[in-house]
C-alpha cells in the first residue's frame, strides 16, 4: 500500500496553491479599490486631479508575500506547545512513549521529533515544528484513553504530519485569515469612533463642509476595507478548512502505511469521538486557540466565545467526518489483506 493517494495528492497542491495566491489577489483588491474608489472620490471634492495611480510592482508584491508566509512559517507553530501549556517529557520520564515516536519516525525517515505532555482531559495529539525542531504533543487524556495499538496508531498519524510538515503549512494557510480579520477589526472601530466623535462636537460653516467630506472619505475608505478583507477572509478560511481536511485525509493514509494497521487508528479515532464529547469544558477551552486543524481529532463545540467578529461555523469543520475516515480506513485495511 503506497503512503500516498495522486487524486488527494493533486488536491492538496492546488488548495495549497490557492493559499499563495490568495494574498495577491487581497492586496491588488486593495490597489484597485484606491484607483477607482477613493482616488475618483477625493477628485470629485476638488482634490488632485491625481494624474498617476497607485501601482505595487509584482516584485514588491512577492516580497511583502514571501516574508509574511515566512514569517509566519518560522513563529507561528513553536508558539503552540507555550499556548496549551504543553511541557516537553525527557526519555527517562517517559521511555515507553519516546521508543514508540523515535521508532516511528525512524520508520518514516524523519528526525525523531520531542515529545511533549499536556495535562489535560481532552484525549487529543497534535505535531508542531518550530524554529529548533519538531514535536509531537499528547494529552494526558490519550495516554489514559487508548490502548498501546491505539497510541501508536494516533503516534504514525502524526508523525505523518511531521513528514509532510503539515503544521507549517497549516499555520502559513492561517496568516491571511488573520490579516484580514484585524484590518477589518480596525477599520470597524475606526469607523465607530469616528462617528462617536462626531456625536460630541459640532462645527458650522466651510469647516462643516470641509468636516462633512473628510467623514465621507473615512466612511468610504473604512467600507470598503472592510468588504475586502471580509471577501478574503471568508476565501481564506474557507481554503483553510478544506485544506486540513486533505491532510487529514493523507495522514490517516501516512500512518496505515507505517503501522501497516489502518484497523488500530479507525479504533483510536472511535474512541476520541465517543470520549470527547464528555471531556470538561474547561479542557477543551485550554486546546480551543486556533489550533485545531493541528489535532489528530476535532475539539467538540469547538466555538466557546462569542467575541468573533464573523463567525465560521458556517465553513466546513477542519477535520472530515469520523466515520467517514474510518471508512477511508477500513478500504485501506482491505488493500493490506
Amino acid at each position: 500500500m503506497s503512503a500516498e493517494d495522486p487524486a488527494l495528492r493533486r488536491r492538496i497542491l492546488i488548495a495549497t496553491a490557492l493559499v499563495v495566491l490568495l494574498p495577491f489577489g487581497f492586496i491588488y483588491a486593495f490597489v484597485a479599490a484606491i484607483n477607482h474608489v477613493l482616488l475618483p472620490l477625493l477628485e470629485s471634492f476638488g482634490h488632485g486631479p491625481y494624474h498617476g495611480r497607485v501601482y505595487v510592482s509584482p516584485l514588491l508584491a512577492v516580497v511583502i508575500v514571501a516574508g509574511g508566509l515566512a514569517t509566519q512559517a518560522w513563529f507561528g507553530p513553536s508558539t503552540v506547545l507555550g499556548t496549551l501549556g504543553a511541557r516537553r517529557v525527557s526519555p527517562e520520564e517517559r521511555p515507553e512513549l519516546h521508543a514508540r515516536v523515535t521508532r516511528l519516525a525512524q520508520a518514516a525517515d524523519v528526525e525523531p521529533p520531542d515529545v511533549a505532555v499536556a495535562k489535560n482531559d481532552a484525549p487529543n495529539a497534535a505535531a508542531v515544528r518550530g524554529p529548533t525542531g519538531a514535536s509531537i504533543l499528547v494529552t494526558t487524556g490519550l495516554l489514559d484513553r487508548l490502548d498501546e495499538t491505539e497510541l501508536e496508531a494516533v503516534l504514525a498519524h502524526e508523525i505523518a504530519h511531521l513528514k509532510n510538515r503539515d503544521a507549517t503549512v497549516m499555520t502559513v494557510a492561517w496568516l491571511l485569515p488573520t490579516v484580514t480579520y484585524y484590518l477589518a477589526l480596525a477599520a470597524a472601530y475606526l469607523l465607530y469612533g469616528t462617528y462617536r466623535a462626531l456625536g460630541s462636537g459640532r462645527s458650522s460653516g466651510r469647516s462643516s463642509d470641509g468636516l462633512a467630506k473628510a467623514v465621507l472619505v473615512l466612511t468610504v475608505t473604512a467600507v470598503v476595507t472592510i468588504a475586502i478583507s471580509a471577501m478574503f477572509w471568508a476565501a481564506s478560511v474557507l481554503i483553510h478548512r478544506i485544506l486540513s481536511r486533505y491532510r487529514e485525509y493523507a495522514a490517516d493514509r501516512g500512518a496505515a502505511a507505517l503501522t501497516g494497521e489502518p484497523a488500530a487508528l479507525a479504533s483510536a479515532l472511535r474512541t476520541l469521538e465517543a470520549e470527547m464529547p464528555d471531556v470538561p469544558d474547561r479542557d477543551l477551552r485550554k486546546l480551543d486557540g486556533g489550533a485545531e486543524a493541528l489535532y489528530v481529532a476535532p475539539l467538540s463545540g469547538r466555538s466557546f466565545t462569542d467575541a468573533d467578529l464573523v463567525s465560521t461555523d458556517i465553513f466546513p469543520d477542519t477535520h472530515p467526518p469520523t466515520e467517514e475516515r474510518i471508512d477511508r480506513l477500513r478500504e485501506l485495511a482491505g488493500e493490506l489483506e
